[in-house]
């Protein structure tokens, strides 16, 4: 295994070297917050923009599985914030960990993932659900800043839900593609349950989902996906045997 020499324990933060969000959010001049900071003010922002618009526009049918998403959204950031600072502790191959942070496919996975879901919300479901999603949450006539707010926290999930499958066959590529020495085997299987760790916490949404059948499936395939892929790289990641001591 080919390391990527010199940067092993340290937790440094590149361009190319990082998720795309963490980039994003490591670019705020003068600003530096801590895992718990940054997940305090994303619940705080939204949740305070999902009380306010359903006291506004009186949608309080809303506001439950809102804040689950708002919830879900957050640990997903919390995940990845964690997830990335402790994989760039370890000395890693070098292409593993371009195809994880620098590939950017995350995010085209995330695009993917919210273009379906908004076809289905305002194509698919309006033909086959009675009543649809977005009537049944908001009424008949929804107010545009409550559609905004909705797809942007939509799109966080996507995001999130595209980085943790990302993630997930990375995992089993690496896994297939390398051995590691037993303590780096170790800290890459916590890592991996991490990531198992976050498609769970999106059984917080499927009650919501029980009678539409389409996102029902989606996200319980994608929950069932990343356990069952990540499962297989913890099973199949490979220890390399240490050398004996010369005499």
């Amino acid at each position: 295994m080919n390391g990527a020499s010199g940067r092993s324990g340290e937790d440094v933060e590149r361009y190319g070297d990082t998720w795309v969000y963490e980039s994003i959010v490591g670019a705020i001049p003068g600003v530096d917050l801590t895992d718990w900071q940054a997940i305090a003010i994303q619940l705080a922002l939204f949740e305070t923009g999902v009380l306010l618009l359903a006291w506004f526009y009186d949608v309080w049918a809303a506001v439950l599985p809102g804040t689950v998403a708002v919830a879900v959204a957050a640990a997903g950031s919390g995940v990845m914030r964690q997830f990335g600072r402790r994989m760039r502790r370890l000395d890693l191959p070098e292409p593993y960990r371009r195809l994880l942070f620098g590939s950017s496919i995350e995010v085209v996975l995330g695009i993917l993932a919210f273009v379906a879901l908004v076809t289905h919300l305002f194509v698919f479901d309006p033909r086959s659900a009675d009543p649809p999603l977005l009537e049944w949450l908001f009424g008949p006539d929804p107010a545009v800043p409550v559609v905004y707010l909705t797809l942007l926290i939509l799109w966080d999930l996507c995001y999130r839900i595209g980085t943790s499958w990302w993630a997930a066959v990375v995992a089993l590529w690496r896994s297939w593609r390398y051995e590691f020495d037993p303590e780096t085997a170790r800290r890459l299987r916590r890592l991996d349950a991490l990531n198992v760790g976050f498609g769970l916490t999106q059984l917080a949404m499927v009650p919501f989902l029980l009678d539409r059948p389409v996102l029902l499936v989606a996200v319980g395939g994608h929950i069932v996906a990343v356990t069952v892929v990540s499962a297989a790289a913890l099973a199949t990641l490979r220890v390399r045997e240490p050398h004996p001591t010369a005499n």
